[in-house]
């Protein structure tokens, strides 16, 4: 396979690594690769510019097969590995099982997170010291809106974030791209990337946020961007205070609604009628 991508994919791939520092010399990357264009994308994206780079680093890449009905095509994400010539690790597992006996109305945050610990387990025991996920600007900005919708907070994932716990190191390398321009670059690449098994496939929380920003994208094109810019620090915020205990809130009642003594004479002496002068 000839490795290469088109110049603005490189230039915004290595904008992201040098902004906030994901790649270093010596570093053990395992990629999470579901087989999707996401993660297919990310997987051959590293790949070249490990050819390319100023700095030597190492690329891995773990399969997750989560337990659905259908299971996931190891024959065609070995061969895609062995294209690339990256090891892939293939963990069988029953998470979907588990998942969806525990929260059945909406199990995605339960898989995500037995997913992301068979991860990061593989990466620990076979010495990695990163792991690399595919997610990109859409699902940043996805994330952001969901969670203010569904849990009340102004948050979304990080670029680069540490885990304490287990030591490693998690990187976004995709979170400057968009997923149109993923997809429209994967349409040229040898692999064809493998269908979702999810049974809720186009029914999570995601998908509805997913798709009311592209309608309300499409009433007015800045609505996306103006989601992306709020999503960073130093973006214009105008908020309430945070809401008040029981306590505070019968200081205030106490201070507003009963005046100090001296406040009351004032107001008493100011009532008085004035003799004459």
């Amino acid at each position: 396979m000839r490795l290469a991508l088109p110049r603005k994919y490189v230039k915004r791939l290595w904008r992201t690594i040098i902004e906030f520092e994901l790649l270093s010399e010596g570093d053990r990357v395992l990629v999470g690769f579901s087989g999707g264009k996401d993660s297919s994308f990310l997987l051959y994206a590293l790949r070249v510019l490990q050819e390319t780079a100023p700095f030597g680093f190492e690329l891995g890449a773990i399969h997750v097969d989560l337990g659905f009905e259908e299971p996931s095509d190891d024959q065609l994400l070995e061969e895609y590995g062995h294209q690339l010539g990256i090891p892939l690790y293939l963990e069988k597992t029953q998470i979907a099982q588990v998942a969806f006996e525990e929260r059945t109305e909406n199990p995605c945050s339960s898989c995500a997170y037995f997913r992301r610990a068979v991860i990061n387990q593989t990466a620990v025991t076979q010495g990695y010291n990163k792991v690399a996920l595919a997610h990109h600007h859409d699902d940043a900005v996805e994330t952001f809106l969901m969670s203010l919708l569904y849990s009340g907070k102004l948050q979304t994932f990080l670029p680069k974030s540490h885990l304490d716990q287990s030591g490693l190191t998690v990187i976004r390398p995709l979170v400057y791209l968009r997923e149109a321009e993923i997809a429209q670059l994967i349409k040229s690449l040898s692999f064809m990337p493998m269908p979702s098994r999810c049974p809720l496939q186009g029914k999570t929380h995601r998908w509805k946020v997913k798709t009311l920003i592209r309608d309300l994208t499409r009433e007015n094109r800045f609505v996306y961007t103006n989601l992306a810019a709020a999503m960073r620090r130093d973006g214009v915020v105008e908020l309430w205070p945070p809401l008040p205990s029981r306590e505070e809130l019968r200081q205030k009642h106490l201070h507003i609604m009963r005046p100090r003594p001296a406040a009351a004479e004032e107001k008493c002496s100011a009532n008085e009628p004035r003799g004459r002068q």
